[in-house]
Order: C-alpha cells, then sequence, then structure tokens
C-alpha cells in the first residue's frame, strides 16, 4: 500500500495539474514496481511560501527578491 506525498508551494497549481500528478505517479508506481492502483495513495499538501523556506529565508522573500 503506497503512499506519496507531494508538497508543493501554493501558487496555482490547478485541479487538473493535480489530477495528472496523481495519474502519473499511480501509473509510475504500477508499472515500475507493479503496485495495484487501487491501493496507491498520492496526498498533495499545498503549502504557503511564507512556511517554506531554503538557504535560510522564506519563499516568499525569494520571490520578491526576484
Amino acid at each position: 500500500m503506497p503512499y506519496v506525498n507531494i508538497k508543493v508551494t501554493r501558487e496555482g497549481v490547478t485541479a487538473e495539474q493535480k489530477e495528472k500528478l496523481i495519474k502519473g505517479v499511480t501509473d509510475l508506481l504500477r508499472d515500475v514496481l507493479g503496485k495495484n492502483p487501487n491501493t496507491v495513495f498520492v496526498v498533495i499538501d499545498e503549502v504557503e511560501t511564507d512556511n517554506w523556506g531554503v538557504g535560510g529565508e522564506t519563499i516568499t522573500a525569494r520571490r520578491k527578491r526576484g
């Protein structure tokens, strides 16, 4: 029962894009590991850019700086 957690910044990921991610990950696990698609769980978490940091600063600050 694979569980995949995808985290992205909350910057306009569409419902269609999320559907493609879920299907693509499910298909990949089926094709590569032989997993039953009915037992594959995919969760997409959208994180505010104020709550995601890299290099000691938030993504919000990085985006503002350019």
